[in-house]
């Protein structure tokens, strides 16, 4: 696994990054992968630790110690093949996912981990680049049909699978591209769409038919989620015409903020605003683009999203950018004893943040305040935590300039009217309640349909999508054939 002194004689690499003055200028990745000598000292740190808990902790679990031994040895080739073996789409978890894989390294628990995921960024990269990835037709075909609800990572990756072991699929997507949250949620500059398109050609190849632009069922009329469906299919007629559905939709349904001022012009959701730019980054025209040109902006939520809406924010040349958690600032480091292998509490910070961004921590919204119709600011209040309680801090109260508001806390569920539509029984999180059993796995109560993704566990992470799409994929193969060959 890598050289076996190592973790002793190198030191982590990270990735570059581009000058900030010049990332703003546009919406193009900026991350300077690794080259091949610092990949080769990167997989090079990769201990001998008998048992390897970032297999554990990667929720594909992808081979990480065999793929870093074989960038180490330049065995670029079978790198690949590996990572492709438990993980569709690398190029999105190479860029997007936050590597709980390294919390779990074993170095991580008194040095720095091993760089895992600029490993697999490096090991795709190079793929796409020597003509490795290629279309993977299936032996024969089965006669099956499979329709698949939306074209997030857990679709794109039931339907690949399905795919190759010979049923015929038709992939749904109600929006004008394929991608779902890749594509109008997670902004250019983290990831440029090509990527997506790439797989796409793939997957066409391989056979499966993709259907933009069709919503199944219908979207409420009150509904803020982002919506170019231009025809309509009732679940009747998926489930007259396919052996087999399985619901892959995401969980749109934003968490909102109700306090007075709520209606005011200038406040939107973060999927509000950050679906328009990757429009326009695509080539569309946008009526009435929201933007934040010479605006104080502030995000409220200090997650991943609300990072996604500082770093647009800035590219549009705002004032200001301020993003509030509600929440205290997390330690700088964790403290690595008590949380290893698991997931650390600790700061983080984002390329976004080093962009340009005030943050604000243990802090809460009491009311947004407008003139003549439009938000002009917000009242706030400092929080503290006592006895598993939030409580406000006496004569903490603030008010602070705001021309836009971006709300950016979360997701709740999936929108309910494709549930409903099916007659999905929910559990108490308005998610498609569906277990995961190997037997019988990531089915629902209605007859031969099936939940996987954040339909079904709530807003999460691109990788536990496509782990959930692979195993959705082995499920419905099994409950069509009676068994299946497919990995779990």
């Amino acid at each position: 696994m890598g050289k076996i002194t190592g973790f002793m004689e190198y030191e982590r690499i990270e990735e570059g990054y581009k000058p900030v003055p010049e990332r703003l200028k546009n919406y193009r990745e900026f991350v300077i992968g690794l080259d091949d000598a610092q990949a080769n000292k990167q997989a090079a740190r990769c201990m001998d630790c008998g048992t390897p808990f970032c297999n554990s902790g990667c929720p594909v679990n992808n081979i990480i110690p065999d793929f870093n031994d074989m960038v180490f040895r330049a065995d670029w080739k079978n790198a690949i093949d590996t990572l492709h073996s438990t993980n569709n789409f690398p190029e999105f978890t190479g860029r997007i996912c936050p590597a709980p894989c390294e919390a779990a390294c074993t170095l991580n628990v008194n040095d720095d981990a091993v760089g895992i995921k600029s490993i697999e960024h490096a090991i795709i990269d190079r793929a796409w680049s020597e003509g490795w990835v290629k279309p993977v037709m299936p032996k024969h075909k089965t006669g099956k049909k499979v329709a698949v609800v939306g074209s997030g990572p857990a679709g794109m990756a039931a339907a690949q699978q399905l795919a190759r072991t010979g049923h015929d699929v038709t992939l749904f997507e109600k929006n004008d591209r394929v991608g779902g949250l890749l594509r109008y949620g997670i902004p250019d500059f983290k990831m440029e769409k090509v990527h997506i398109d790439r797989r796409v050609e793939q997957m066409k190849a391989e056979g499966v038919n993709f259907r933009t632009g069709v919503m199944v069922g219908s979207l409420p009329k009150d509904s803020k989620v982002t919506n170019w469906a231009k025809e309509s299919i009732t679940p009747e007629q998926l489930q007259k015409d396919f052996d087999a559905v399985i619901l892959t939709g995401g969980a749109e349904q934003s968490r909102d903020l109700p306090v007075p001022g709520r209606d005011l012009d200038g406040v939107h959701f973060a999927m509000e605003f950050l679906p328009q730019q990757n429009k326009v980054n695509a080539g569309d025209k946008v009526k009435g683009q929201l933007r934040a040109d010479g605006k104080h902006v502030i995000v409220i939520g200090g997650g991943d999203t609300g990072s996604d809406c500082v770093g647009t924010s800035n590219r549009h040349g705002a004032v200001s950018v301020t993003q509030f958690e509600l929440m205290p600032q997390p330690p700088e480091e964790e403290n690595r004893p008590m949380t290893w292998p698991y997931w650390p509490i600790k700061l983080r910070t984002s390329s976004s943040h080093e962009e340009g961004c005030e943050r604000e921590f243990a802090i809460s919204t009491k009311e947004l305040i407008g003139e003549k119709g439009k938000v002009t600011g917000l009242k706030t209040v400092r929080v503290e935590w006592k006895d598993g309680k939030m409580v406000e801090v006496p004569g903490s109260e603030q008010t602070l300039k705001a021309d836009l508001v971006l709300l950016a806390m979360g997701f709740v569920s999936p929108v309910a009217s494709v549930l409903d539509a099916f007659g999905v029984e929910k559990d108490n999180r308005g998610n498609a309640k569906a277990g995961t059993d190997f037997t019988g796995g990531y089915a629902t109560n209605v007859p031969k349909v099936f939940a996987a993704g954040d339909i079904r566990r709530g807003q999460s992470l691109v990788v536990w999508a496509i782990r959930e799409g692979r195993q959705a994929a082995r499920a419905v193969d099994e409950f069509l054939m009676g068994y299946s060959d497919l990995p779990r």
